[in-house]
């Protein structure tokens, strides 16, 4: 019949475009994401670079090669790109340390693993003290951030003073924060001098003072 003839084929033609329009909107969606990840690394250069308050967004399109008005396409705010930053930096980090037991062990290979990623220590140290500022879009982050880690090296201590391991008068809560405030600074002074200051080194040598010989 006619009408089955011409049926035939344009059901033909739906199922085949059908079946290619996900295959589509799978290859937008990685080239969109791409693009985040490129606009992502050029804003973490420019930051780390020039802070959060001076790094413009003209720079960053510029590195990545598209307008300022794509770019507010993928982030519609700069502080919405600065948390971006902020959370790929922490995925960099936790993928570049290697998996370790044990606090001491954990910490050296982190500040060593650190200090091999371009830009991360920087990035990190000019926004955190650029979060001190009054309505600076990274305070929660580093006020949170600052939390959970005394909260997990706290835990630590206290298991290993559990187990008999850390010297008498150590008190977890006060030692964690100072390994935070001593890892942050070493980091300073290691972007000033870092043929002179050894991050991990120093930061074995106060975790040994807190510790009982194992």
């Amino acid at each position: 019949m006619p009408t089955g003839r011409k049926q035939t084929p344009r059901q033909s033609t739906e199922r085949t475009t059908s079946e290619h329009r996900p295959v589509a909107r799978r290859g937008a969606g990685a080239k969109s994401a791409e693009r985040r990840r490129s606009i992502v690394e050029a804003a973490h250069a420019v930051f780390a670079e020039r802070g959060y308050q001076a790094g413009s967004f003209q720079e960053i399109a510029d590195r990545v090669g598209m307008s300022q008005t794509g770019l507010l396409h993928y982030f519609p705010t700069k502080s919405e790109l600065l948390l971006a930053v902020l959370h790929r930096r922490d995925e960099i980090t936790v993928d570049a340390a290697p998996e370790s037991e044990g606090l001491i062990q954990g910490i050296v290979g982190r500040a060593r693993a650190n200090e091999s990623l371009p830009g991360v220590i920087e990035l990190y140290s000019v926004l955190c003290a650029e979060s001190t500022t009054e309505g600076h879009p990274a305070r929660s982050y580093f006020v949170g951030r600052f939390a959970e880690i005394r909260t997990t090296y706290a835990a630590e201590l206290r298991a290993l003073q559990a187990e008999g391991r850390v010297r008498p008068g150590v008190d977890p809560e006060r030692a964690a924060a100072s390994l935070v405030g001593l890892w942050d600074g070493l980091q300073v002074q290691w972007l000033l001098e870092p043929e002179r200051i050894d991050v991990a080194t120093c930061l074995r040598d106060y975790l040994e003072l807190l510790l009982e010989p194992s």
